[in-house]
């Protein structure tokens, strides 16, 4: 569902809906990362900035959710997704782009193909359809499972999830939910949380990059109970896959589609859980003058309004503020609304001590375990 609450479209009781989105974005390797077809350009130079003793430059970073399904899903969808890859590289040519895009439900080959065709060198893909989970299962839905409402036991499509960078990604890692810890039609994509380790030049420490897709609410096709109940699950398991694979010392950007609009019992367990990040639309309520807002949010809790969140957490040597929110295709003369989600841009000024020795390379932390039943 939008920020505008516009509930999306389901499919009924077929499975053969999300059937057809099946394709290359069932395909995609877990936590894999790949890169475009020319040679890998070197990191573009970051404009740093000194003041004080202290370095500076930004990072700026899209989450959007393309609604990338595939017929019967939806229809007639390719010609928005052809548009949003267009506008990512015209606004690359012209050096306006996003340094970083957290992207939801790329699901349909020809969904895969804008991302590949927004011409960013980096790209990471979250689970696979088939990957399983790593993580220790502790709490599951509650049995029975609905069946006729997609909790069948087995995916059709993969997370949707994938990380473009013009910045290069130097780890991965995904983790999926898997089929116990969903509710409803969301079962049937193997949704999950994704980790890109990215480089800046100059930089003193790497940036974690996290990216996820939670469980809907209403288009569930579920009580709110029994949907609830998954979304705290794998909110659970949002807040274990952080820590295991960047440590707290390491700066980091969480967005996505948390699909808690309107829902305080939802918000109200994401706070319990994910306590190391700040919520940036928090962040520039309580700090108007260090934020520049430049989109409308409607009333004093602008985060309760949106399923589309961005979290930062500053590093041991590297410190994260937001200090710009925009929207981008929302419909604005400028940018065309071309999914049922705005994009949700956010520009961050990272600053660290000038001087500060830059240390050895360090990949995400191998501490998953191999693959468990879900």
């Amino acid at each position: 569902m939008n920020r505008r609450g516009r509930r999306s479209t389901t499919c009924g009781l077929r499975l053969s809906c999300w059937a057809g989105t099946l394709g290359i974005a069932g395909l995609i390797g877990a936590g894999s990362l790949s890169y475009a077809q020319s040679a890998i350009p070197s990191a573009s130079p970051a404009r740093l900035a000194e003041s004080d003793g202290e370095v500076s430059t930004t990072l700026d970073v899209l989450s959007f959710n393309i609604e990338g399904l595939g017929w019967p899903a939806r229809r007639n969808r390719a010609a928005s997704l052809r548009r949003i890859a267009a506008t990512l590289a015209d606004l690359r040519e012209r050096g306006s782009a996003p340094d970083v895009v957290l992207l939801q439900e790329v699901f349909s080959s020809t969904a895969v193909r804008a991302v590949t065709d927004a011409g960013y060198p980096y790209r990471a893909w979250g689970p696979s359809r088939t990957q399983r989970r790593r993580l220790p299962v502790s709490d599951r839905r509650p049995e029975p499972a609905r069946w006729l409402k997609g909790e069948a036991g087995l995916h059709v499509v993969g997370s949707g999830l994938a990380i473009l960078s013009r910045h290069p990604i130097v780890a991965v890692e995904s983790e999926p939910f898997g089929t116990k810890r969903c509710a409803g039609y969301d079962c049937l994509s193997n949704k999950g949380v994704q980790f890109a380790q990215v480089i800046l030049p100059g930089v003193p420490q790497p940036i974690a990059l996290f990216n996820t897709h939670l469980n809907s609410q209403g288009s569930s096709g579920v009580p709110a109970a029994r949907s609830g109940a998954a979304h705290a699950l794998q909110v659970d398991d949002v807040a274990r896959f952080t820590r295991i694979v960047a440590d707290a010392g390491t700066p980091a950007i969480l967005g996505g589609d948390f699909n808690m609009r309107n829902s305080r019992p939802r918000m109200e367990r994401f706070d319990e859980d994910i306590t190391s990040f700040t919520m940036v639309r928090r962040f520039c309520v309580t700090n108007p003058s260090a934020c520049d807002v430049k989109m409308s949010w409607d009333g004093d809790e602008p985060w309760m309004d949106t399923q589309d969140l961005q979290l930062f957490r500053n590093g041991a040597l590297v410190t994260i503020t937001p200090i710009k929110v925009e929207a981008m295709f929302d419909g604005s003369v400028a940018s065309p609304k071309l999914s049922d989600h705005d994009g949700f841009r956010v520009t961050y000024r990272l600053t660290w001590r000038r001087g500060v020795p830059r240390p050895a390379r360090s990949g995400a932390a191998s501490h998953l375990s191999p693959p468990v039943s879900p």
